[in-house]
């Protein structure tokens, strides 16, 4: 309890600005490569990644699906980690971060699309902290309570968002919310793998429902799904080299640990529903569960701060002058009313439509940044007038919040290419066709664009 209270004394007097879109100040880029390891860390970790594990097998073998969780994790981390690289750069959040590649109202929809996200990732992370919490309470007292835990987890996280990034990172997790997680997290892994039948596991063989590009596609979906709001704290970065490695070696051992606990919970508590709420139950079962589930429970709120801190500053990229807070308190509204009604049923193909609109997208802002300019993103080429960029395009402002065609057709090209793939050769994979299909495509329209501007030009 004190350290509770401590904390949101912490809040109350050191809650920063609501900067909203605008670049963080210098003064207030403050953390280190281990600040956004813990933060990314830790949002690696929760029952969804077990359950999104769980999904491998038993369409995979639990060798073949390592071999997709290790190799999936590293694809989707190292995209996190550069995008994130980006925002360190500049200081600007990821939705602002794409006004040079799609124009000013191109980055609207995208902003509206990541909302839809966040928003559904709200609700599913509060339906999760209820169900944890209710699973909990059936244990010890007898009665789930599932509105009462759904009303309590929402104002916590509510709090968590209004702290902001610098006091959740620095005021929480790093003194309290990491630590218990590890404990309960090594606890959990220590439990499964002495039950005496790894080698077993290891053995068995999969049913060959899952093919294993499409098992690395489960898993990159992920860490893209936090793809669209990675800068909105790599910004916060001292250094640019941190942010990146923080993000990259935090959210890869997360992904990895995590998804291979789910597909062990499968095969080696024999889980016939891999649901989270027979996650949940699974937990209870073992010894001392009850208190490694009440330390996951903990740990799911860093999921819900995130979605809807960035909820609120993605709707701030389309309505700049909107109060942050007030955001804050109605995407948490809004998430929590839709948890009410939640169901996991379409929970596979939520993660990959997010995997077929996000991995293209970021396929266009990498090939822009790494390629087209060279690491180069000055300030008034993502906040500019209109003016023709160091590629010859106009910036994102052009026409009044115009759209950019050579970032919105390559963009397009890339969710075809994600959606054909995963509906008709899923074998193959859909995340890294889509990604280099979309990274191609924006550097040939790009460099047509500034050819017909040059022919026009003169």
């Amino acid at each position: 309890m004190g350290v509770l209270v401590s904390w949101f004394r912490r809040v109350r007097l050191q809650t920063p600005p609501a900067w909203g879109i605008e670049p963080v100040p210098e003064g207030q880029r403050v953390l280190r490569w281990y600040d956004l390891f813990a933060l990314w860390f830790s949002l690696g970790v929760g029952l969804l990644v077990l359950q999104a594990g769980a999904l491998l097998v038993p369409g995979l073998s639990f060798a073949g699906a390592m071999w997709a969780i290790v190799l999936g994790s590293v694809i989707g981390s190292l995209l996190l980690a550069l995008t994130g690289l980006i925002g360190s750069d500049s200081g600007a959040p990821t939705m602002v971060l794409l006004r040079p590649v799609l124009g000013q109202r191109g980055s609207y929809l995208a902003s509206v699309l990541n909302v839809a996200q966040l928003l559904g990732w709200t609700a599913f992370e509060l339906w999760v902290i209820a169900l944890t919490a209710g699973r909990i309470s059936q244990s010890l007292f007898g009665a789930a309570h599932y509105s009462l835990w759904l009303v309590v987890g929402t104002i916590f996280c509510l709090l968590l968002a209004l702290g902001g990034p610098l006091v959740y990172v620095r005021a929480w997790l790093e003194k309290f919310g990491i630590w218990v997680m590890l404990l309960a997290s090594l606890w959990i892994t220590v439990y499964l793998l002495g039950s005496g039948r790894l080698a077993h596991l290891l053995a068995q063989p999969g049913n060959g429902q899952l093919p294993f590009w499409a098992g690395v596609d489960l898993v990159v979906a992920t860490p893209i799904s936090w793809l669209p709001l990675v800068a909105d704290y790599s910004r916060f970065a001292r250094r640019a080299p941190g942010a990146f490695w923080g993000t990259f070696v935090g959210y890869g051992i997360a992904n990895i640990w995590f998804y291979a606990l789910g597909a062990l919970f499968v095969l080696g508590l024999d889980l016939s529903q891999p649901s989270p709420d027979a996650v949940a139950t699974a937990i209870v079962g073992m010894t001392g569960g009850l208190v490694a589930l009440l330390v996951i429970l903990v740990d799911e709120t860093d999921n819900a701060f995130a979605d809807i801190y960035s909820a609120a500053v993605s709707i701030q990229n389309i309505f700049p002058r909107l109060s942050q807070r007030w955001l804050i308190v109605g995407v948490t509204a809004l998430g929590a009313l839709m948890a009410a009604f939640l169901t996991m049923s379409g929970y596979a193909a939520f993660l990959i439509l997010i995997g077929s609109v996000f991995v293209p997208l970021f396929g266009i802002l990498a090939a822009d940044f790494f390629i087209a300019r060279r690491q180069v993103y000055p300030l008034h080429e993502i906040y500019g007038t209109g003016e023709p960029d160091a590629m010859g395009i106009a910036g994102p402002a052009a026409g009044w919040g115009g759209f950019q065609a050579p970032g919105l057709l390559a963009w397009v090209a890339g969710i075809v290419v994600y959606q054909a793939v995963s509906n008709d050769l899923p074998w193959l994979g859909a995340s890294i066709p889509s990604f280099l299909v979309a990274f191609a495509a924006y550097l040939l329209l790009a460099q047509i664009m500034r050819v017909l501007r040059r022919a026009t030009a003169t």
